[in-house]
């Protein structure tokens, strides 16, 4: 059996239409109510006020009190009052004498019968007025006494209005402002709806728990996805930015609302989030990481804005570093390979040729060589990790026609280095550094690259890292432009250049050191990094950075 599907609850625009509408209608009964009961009262004032005005006017005139002293007063007053009642607009004007038997009345017949109302307080000389049920129903009536040339009360007059008129003309007055109340409350609710329309396009016709759910899910979705969100406004301003961004960009206060340019990141980064256009797979650095950047506007006519995602790639630009390493070494190996392959062939055509003695010669100057550079290089860096890839490196810079040397100055002894300078920050350091030497050496003259690693200062307190090369050198208009991502006066290979000594200055710059460039003695570049030996620097071992194979 299906059960009825229970009706969809009213939209937040709809609730809000709904809402306003009888807030409208409310507002509009309520005036109305005011008003009818506000001008019914004035009505009565008003009839009132017309009233005594007219029952004062005739009692003031002389043509009225000379016809009292006549032997028929109600065949001249008749006329009179009725000529009044027509041109002031009341319903009846009575005269009569101080008994209250009436000289005139609209009905004919009334005349000489007693007036029914008050006079008591007219007789004593005063005016008022009254609501009272007489023969025309009930009236609002003024009573006035009619005083002679002697100041004697010779006769009374009454004047008034129905109130069936009065409530006739208050329901005229009500009328028309019902009409104009009516028109408000269909202006109201037309400017309502139309209101209302955007805001249902705006909210999709979600009602307000669909909208407390949306938002819910909004921030547990924009807290828990690891890549970094940011959302910039039309003026490039943090709109939003959830936890991964933060973390990645390295901002802990409060960024919502501040410019792009105002959050201190790298020139280069700052300027993808500034750009207009799109941006894809950028890779940027930050403080402490390598990121991925892509950013893209938002769409709907003006600028609205700009969406960036960031991924963290520092992990995977160290393993392509490793895995460039990785593959040097191997070329570097293919080459040794090859070349002890001719070695041993040479051995063994002169064992063949009976020349023993010369052939054991051979072999073991062959062996003592490469045992020579073994130990030069842990005599001088005997920090295992540097000590291999300065061997691998020599290796590979063979391999290209560079002669690497380990300079005599060298001197880095196993477990010098703190735990707050991981090796592998030294191999992202120092591997880069001699990388790029060896591109500029390359097809020199005596193409060499001189490396220096030791310890400086009071206590051995400074590490110092200096790598010079034969090359053409830097030009000085580039000193400071050859550590920004990007620049390289090299083509670009298939990876791309220019990220290497960048990430050199980040690692170097994360540990607090320095890192200059000055031409070497022989021409050519030198590169000199010197970092803190100190145990409680800041970086820690959450720095860790790219492999050696980065290319600069």
């Amino acid at each position: 059996m299906r059960l009825p599907a229970l009706p969809r609850p009213r939209s937040l625009a709809g609730q809000l239409f709904a809402m306003q509408a009888v807030l409208i209608a409310i507002v509009v009964a309520g005036y109305a109510l005011f008003a009818y009961a506000s001008n019914h009262n004035q009505a009565e004032d008003a009839a009132a006020r017309q009233a005594t005005a007219v029952a004062r006017s005739v009692a003031d005139s002389p043509s009225v009190r000379a016809a009292i002293h006549t032997t028929d007063p109600s065949a001249e007053l008749q006329p009179y009052a009725l000529r009044v009642m027509r041109d002031t607009e009341v319903d009846f004007v009575t005269i009569m004498n101080t008994d209250g038997i009436r000289w005139t009345h609209p009905d004919k017949n009334q005349i000489g019968q007693r007036f029914r109302g008050n006079t008591a307080a007219a007789l004593k000389g005063d005016t008022f007025t009254e609501t009272y049920t007489g023969t025309l129903g009930a009236s609002v009536r003024a009573v006035t006494p009619i005083v002679d040339a002697n100041g004697r009360i010779i006769g009374l007059v009454s004047a008034g209005i129905r109130v069936e008129e009065i409530s006739k003309r208050v329901q005229d007055q009500v009328s028309a402002l019902l009409a104009v109340a009516a028109g408000a409350l269909l202006l109201g609710a037309v400017g309502t709806y139309v209101i209302n329309a955007s805001l249902r396009r705006h909210t999709h016709g979600m009602n307000a728990g669909e909208l407390s759910r949306m938002h819910d899910y909004h921030q547990a979705a924009l807290h828990a996805v690891r890549e970094g969100l940011l959302m910039l406004d039309g003026q490039f301003k943090v709109a939003l930015i959830n936890d991964g961004a933060r973390e990645l960009l390295g901002v802990s206060e409060e960024v919502v609302g501040r410019s792009v340019a105002e959050l201190g990141l790298p020139a280069g980064l700052t300027g993808a989030l500034l750009a207009s256009e799109p941006r894809v797979d950028e890779v940027h650095l930050a403080a402490e990481r390598v990121l991925v950047v892509n950013t893209s506007p938002v769409s709907g006519g003006e600028r609205r804005g700009t969406v960036v995602t960031l991924r963290d790639v520092t992990e995977l630009q160290s393993l392509m570093g490793e895995l460039d390493s990785e593959r040097g070494f191997t070329q570097a190996l293919r080459s040794q390979a090859h070349e002890a392959a001719n070695r041993l062939h040479t051995v063994v055509s002169l064992i063949e040729l009976g020349r023993a003695d010369e052939a054991v010669e051979f072999a073991t100057a062959e062996l003592e060589l490469a045992q020579a550079l073994t130990d030069q290089v842990v005599a001088a860096v005997s920090e295992p990790v540097l000590a291999a890839l300065l061997l691998g490196k020599t290796a590979q810079a063979n391999e290209r026609g560079v002669e690497l040397v380990v300079s005599q100055e060298s001197r880095l002894d196993d477990g010098l280095l703190p735990s707050s300078l991981p090796a592998r920050d030294l191999v992202t350091i120092l591997g880069n550094l001699i990388d790029n030497a060896v591109d500029a050496a390359q097809g020199s003259v005596r193409a060499r690259v001189t490396v220096t690693a030791a310890t400086e200062g009071v206590g051995g307190g400074e590490l110092l890292l200096r790598v010079a090369d034969t090359g053409a050198g830097v030009d000085p208009a580039h000193a400071s432009l050859v550590f920004e991502r990007g620049f390289s006066t090299k083509p670009a290979g298939p990876g791309g250049r220019g990220l290497g000594l960048a990430l050199v200055r980040q690692a170097v710059h994360r540990h607090e050191g320095t890192l200059t460039v000055t031409e070497a003695e022989g021409g050519g570049a030198e590169f000199v990094v010197r970092l803190p030996l100190r145990a409680t620097a800041s970086s820690g071992t959450s720095g860790a950075m790219t492999g050696a194979g980065g290319k600069g």
